[in-house]
């Protein structure tokens, strides 16, 4: 079983529904939001050096 079966395995499991839906909980919360933005536009500015 290869990694991404056996992640996508766990994604589907009790325990994996779980983790996604906390995952969206967070996400959905402003501060988080913007601490995604921040890190994504230093991510895409360390790409352009």
């Amino acid at each position: 079983m290869s990694l991404v079966q056996r992640i996508s395995a766990f994604l589907r499991s009790p325990k994996g529904q779980q983790l996604v839906d906390r995952g969206r909980r967070e996400l959905a919360k402003p501060e988080n939001q913007t601490k995604l933005k921040q890190l994504a536009s230093r991510l895409s500015a360390g790409r352009r050096r």
